[in-house]
């Protein structure tokens, strides 16, 4: 039960994440019917596996939120902003209780009945939910007794009419009869369904006989717990519609195998039977083809089916056989299939332990590390490449890749659950400053290592936040400045330089530089005749302890946030950029490792150090000579590329591994991609090989030095550090007043 109830929760963030898209995309102006659908189902199926584990908190609120959802459903009510606003608080808070429920936590009472009351009153009640068990309370109902008086043109007395028949002795109306098959695949069954719902269901809908099928059952030691082998057939006769059928199996859909077909009805004669003459019966009722001279039969008449093969002339003298009437062809009686293909209509998924695709991250490190080993090994002892040593190697290699690959993509996972997360975090914190603020997302695909994304959640907060409390003006000086009145808050990944890149930014006021530099000043945190650059003042609010907020609220003003953010971005060898407009916004932009596990790097020697550089962001290598440089001034150089000049910067002196070459013929340099799209250029002594390498994270106790993203262990048993190009690149063009990198495409001096 335990490992239901674990499934149960992890499907219920799937149903979560599928309602957050659908109150988004109805946010957005979708007007499909299929959208709100998706939204019921989710709050639907939600409440229903509660209710198997007990869960009535949970269930009680869920009911009434699919209530109001039903409405919408039905077409009775169209979402105005303000009850969109209340599905997504009341989305949130169905995530809550399931978190709640799920930790065995303290339920928040409170907040559920403020939202029921909120969602009573989308349904013109009022009052508190209460009020709805009261709706469930028997009703004393009482009859009233009519009197009906007839003028009928004359007196008319009871002898006169006829004796007409008992209610319970006329044929019934015809109902609809349906045959109905229903074959569960493995699959419904490993998602918590149960048939034993669907045949109830059907028996709520009439009269219904159901067959289980056992024909493919094993013996039993054959049995395969996971497999199935039972199915059933379901003789239905109901007045329901062949649609209300099929929505009892709306949620295995593609899990099961379903044949529903409608079965035509037979015709019967009926028998009426009379001791008057058809010509003297009241009403002149007169039928084509009867005689008036009628041999009278028996007293009373009688309407009943008789069936057609008892039906004899001889045996009934005084009868009179009359075809039912034929109704309007309004629905057809013909056999109507639905198949259903769980291969086509359902991707199956196995979920598996976190800690069980660490330990296997883990192994395929260690093969990564013992297959460079064994290619060292065999290359110092001078085996011909054509050996079939060497070509074993070589498909060892080609495997080990592929299984890393392969495990990687397990790992990986979009940020769109990230993002959704995101979403609330600005829907609170406007209403918390009384700011109207909406967040666009992009990139939502973006696939990332899922340590990494766990990672992200805080820094995201926080960035988010701030964009919100401080980035945003007031919704009168946006109009003031001639801006909507609506903030706007972007979150966006992508794919860059093998790198993701997540970016927040907003169309707010910009960073008030001045302001900033103040505030530092006062603080203590810069001396008061620093000479800061734009970047330099940007890069203040990274510093612990700086806060621009003049009050501390739940938001901000303790000094605390934007260090967190730094920190916590470099603890997963990234690093984090501001650039902001005053009057336009500002954007802040988190550069970060696909994966934290395997890298394809290239391994180099500096100044007899052996150093690794991650291969995705070398896009070329040189060999100088000193025609090649240009002095910008003491210091600075830039190197010449076809048809344009690009930094240069001697990576044995910025890593302080030894004093700035004057010589520059034969040296070998890597040509270095950044995110935004520009080049450097990095002297180094040699390139020594290109292999993958397992990335292994230094420790909090080591001094975390700038351009340093982690370490490795090379084939040769080796440690050798994993360098930032980028952060090195910066931090020297920084500290020398370098030029910036430039693209390739600039005008030749």
């Amino acid at each position: 039960m335990a490992e239901i109830r674990a499934s149960f929760f992890i499907e219920c963030e799937e149903l979560l994440e599928a309602l957050q898209d659908g109150l988004q995309s109805l946010d957005d102006g979708d007007d499909d019917p299929e959208t709100i659908n998706i939204v019921f189902r989710a709050v639907h199926s939600i409440k229903g596996g509660a209710g198997a584990f007990g869960l009535e908190a949970l269930v009680r609120f869920a009911h009434r939120f699919e209530t109001v959802l039903d409405e919408v459903r039905a077409g009775r009510m169209t979402p105005d902003a303000e009850a969109l606003k209340i599905f997504f608080q009341c989305a949130d808070h169905l995530s809550d209780l399931v978190r709640i429920s799920r930790d065995d936590g303290d339920l928040p009472e409170d907040e559920t009945a403020n939202l029921l009351t909120l969602l009573n009153g989308l349904l013109g009640e009022d009052g508190t939910p209460e009020d709805e068990e009261a709706e469930e309370e028997e009703i004393d109902f009482q009859p009233a007794v009519l009197s009906l008086d007839l003028d009928l043109g004359g007196d008319v007395e009871d002898s006169d009419l006829p004796e007409l028949p008992p209610l319970e002795d006329l044929p019934a109306a015809p109902r609809n009869k349906y045959q109905i098959s229903f074959r569960p695949e493995n699959e419904l069954f490993e998602t918590g369904n149960e048939p034993f719902h669907m045949l109830r269901s059907l028996d709520e809908m009439g009269d219904c006989i159901v067959t289980c099928h056992t024909d493919k059952l094993v013996e039993f030691d054959a049995l395969v717990p996971e497999q199935s082998y039972l199915y059933w057939t379901v003789e239905l006769e109901s007045d329901v519609e062949e649609a209300e059928i099929d929505a009892a199996f709306e949620f295995v859909e593609g899990l099961c195998a379903l044949e529903i077909s409608q079965v035509a009805e037979e015709t019967n004669p009926i028998v009426l039977e009379s001791d008057e003459p058809i010509d003297d019966m009241p009403g002149e009722l007169a039928l084509e083809g009867t005689k008036a001279d009628a041999t009278p039969a028996p007293s009373a008449v009688s309407l009943k089916p008789v069936p057609s093969a008892e039906v004899s002339t001889e045996d009934l003298p005084r009868t009179v056989e009359v075809e039912k009437p034929t109704l309007p062809d309004t629905k057809p009686a013909s056999s109507t299939t639905k198949q259903s293909s769980p291969a086509a209509a359902a991707k199956s998924v196995v979920r598996v332990d976190l800690d069980r695709i660490e330990r296997l991250v883990n192994l395929v490190g260690e093969l990564v590390i013992n297959q460079a080993m064994l290619s060292q090994s065999l290359e110092s002892s001078g085996l011909s490449p054509h050996s079939d040593a060497m070509n074993g190697l070589e498909e060892f290699q080609r495997l080990t890749r592929d299984i890393q690959d392969s495990v990687m993509m397990i790992r990986a996972q979009p940020v769109k659950s990230l993002f959704q997360r995101m979403s609330r975090i600005v829907r609170e914190a406007s209403a918390a400053v009384g700011k109207d603020v909406r967040l666009h997302t992009q990139g939502e695909g973006t696939e990332v290592d899922k340590t990494v994304i766990e990672r992200l959640a805080d820094p995201l907060t926080h960035m988010i936040r701030n964009a919100v409390d401080h980035g945003l003006e007031s919704s009168e000086d946006r109009l003031a400045a001639g801006k909507s009145e609506q903030g706007r808050v972007n979150l966006s990944a992508a794919h860059r330089s093998g790198r993701v890149v997540i970016e927040v930014s907003d169309d707010g006021g910009g960073i008030n530089r001045p302001k900033v530099l103040q505030i530092a000043i006062d603080k203590g945190l810069i001396p008061e005749d620093a000479n800061l650059s734009d970047s330099e003042i940007d890069n203040l609010l990274f510093l612990p302890g700086f806060s621009t907020a003049a009050v501390v609220s739940d938001l901000s003003g303790r000094g605390v946030g934007m260090d967190v953010v730094r920190t916590s971005i470099q603890s997963l060898g990234g690093r984090i950029t501001i650039t902001s407009t005053p009057g336009v916004g500002t954007t802040f932009s988190i550069s970060l490792p696909l994966t934290l596990a395997v890298l394809d790097g290239m391994v180099v020697q500096v100044a007899e150090e052996t150093l690794v550089l991650p291969l995705n962001v070398v896009i070329e290598t040189l060999t100088l000579t000193n025609d090649d440089v240009e002095m910008v001034r003491p210091g600075a150089h830039v190197v010449r590329v076809r048809s344009g000049f690009v930094p240069l910067f001697d990576l044995g002196k910025e890593l302080g591994y030894r004093d700035p070459i004057s010589d520059y013929e034969g040296s070998v340099v890597l040509l270095i991609a950044h995110e935004d799209g520009s080049r450097a250029a990095l002297i180094i002594d040699s390139i020594q090989d290109q292999r993958q390498v397992v990335i292994k994270g230094l420790d909090d106790s080591f001094y975390r030095a700038p351009g340093i993203a982690a370490a490795t262990i090379l084939g040769d048993g080796q440690i050798a550090l994993i360098l930032d190009a980028s952060d090195i690149i910066s931090n020297a063009i920084c500290a020398t007043g370098s030029p910036p990198a430039q693209s390739l495409t600039g005008t030749s001096a």
